[in-house]
């Protein structure tokens, strides 16, 4: 997103019992009272990662043909003391279970259904204040695409980031009370927080608007002529880095101004033969970026899309779904106006483009689930 303006029931509520035992203090006993601040020991720090994994692992197993979220992984370590859903997080977990059953009814009738998932969770940093624990995670989930013929993709892939908040009470036992995305995205396929997006940049008559594209199946095709660039070379640079980013340039996500989806983008455009337009930083008539310095043309959503049209390097399709390998995908959350995600397409199959993009990270997931997933948001579509 732009730099500068960018930026299950887990186990259900009858579940929200103990998840699984955890010893806070060698000394202390189930039940004994707690005098000072609990600290969090590499046994607990165990424990709140296998139920940050349980809580996204039932998200993801919502969206599975034949599975039914809520039904958790079972943990049974046997260690004193408890790591516990809140009450309340029980409830949030059942709405956002019921929330997807719904969202994967919607994908199924798009033509999307995916036939089994996995889904890991890597405990990156905990911080303790208090009584309160706040865990930072990284969530890598790969689902498996039904029924997936010819030359389709069989999977597809996210990375998410979150943090998780654990209170414990004056028995020394830990509730998970929260859980947050952290991503400046939020899209991937099991998030329901609302995607963030871009505050609306100021814009003169010079700045060309591009045209919104429809969302509707099965479209006149428009494939490609032109041989000035290498689309193989892009899409595999974008499918190289899609979770392993490449040094050689900065790495926004996680960034106070905003995400890295329309950097990567660039990052692949370029390793497919865009050249670099050299100039001042702001003037979105120009494009570059390296290690050392971007223009935001390079970065930002809505400055790339000025460039991208200005130039003459790209033109509007009418449909999302004439998109080609290479082609580029941009989407107005909100509808204000203001581009908010830029993603490149990495595949088609049977009249469907796969875009990879970063903030979450994403392989290959197919423009009908976004589609499906956010029928309110405007798209436009570039062929470059």
């Amino acid at each position: 997103m732009s730099r500068t303006r960018r930026r299950a029931t887990i186990l259900g509520a009858a579940a929200a019992s103990v998840v699984a035992g955890v010893a806070l203090l060698p000394n202390w006993s189930a039940g004994a009272a707690v005098v000072d601040d609990p600290t969090v020991d590499a046994q607990t720090k165990a424990t709140f990662q296998r139920l940050a994994d349980a809580v996204f692992t039932d998200r993801t197993d919502a969206l599975v043909e034949g599975k039914q979220g809520g039904r958790g992984k079972p943990l049974t370590d046997g260690f004193s003391g408890d790591v516990k859903l809140s009450s309340g997080t029980a409830r949030t977990e059942d709405a956002a279970l019921s929330t997807l059953g719904r969202r994967k009814d919607t994908l199924a009738k798009a033509g999307e259904k995916y036939s089994k998932a996995a889904t890991t969770v890597t405990l990156n940093a905990t911080r303790v204040t208090g009584r309160t624990a706040k865990a930072a995670v990284t969530e890598t989930t790969t689902l498996t695409y039904a029924q997936a013929r010819g030359g389709a993709p069989k999977t597809t892939g996210f990375q998410a980031q979150h943090e998780l908040t654990f209170k414990a009470d004056q028995r020394g036992t830990w509730q998970l009370t929260d859980v947050e995305d952290t991503d400046q995205g939020g899209l991937a396929v099991n998030t329901l927080s609302k995607p963030v997006s871009v505050k609306a940049t100021t814009a003169d008559d010079t700045m060309p608007n591009a045209p919104r594209a429809a969302t509707t199946r099965n479209p006149v095709a428009v494939p490609k002529t032109g041989t000035a660039y290498d689309y193989k070379a892009m899409a595999t640079y974008a499918e190289k880095y899609w979770n392993v980013y490449n040094t050689a340039y900065p790495n926004y996500n996680g960034h106070a101004d905003g995400g890295d989806c329309t950097n990567f983008v660039s990052q692949s455009l370029k390793a497919g033969g865009w050249k670099h337009v050299p100039g001042y930083v702001y003037d979105y008539t120009k494009w570059f970026g390296n290690a050392d310095i971007q223009s935001d043309s390079f970065v930002g959503v809505n400055e790339w899309s000025w460039f991208a049209q200005n130039s003459k390097r790209t033109t509007s399709l009418a449909n999302v779904f004439q998109l080609e390998v290479g082609d580029v995908l941009q989407m107005d959350f909100d509808k204000d106006g203001s581009k908010d995600h830029t993603m490149i397409v990495t595949y088609k199959s049977g009249g469907v483009p796969y875009v990879t993009y970063h903030s979450n990270n994403t392989y290959r997931r197919s423009v009908a689930s976004l589609v499906a997933s956010y029928p309110n948001a405007a798209f436009y579509a570039y062929r470059t």
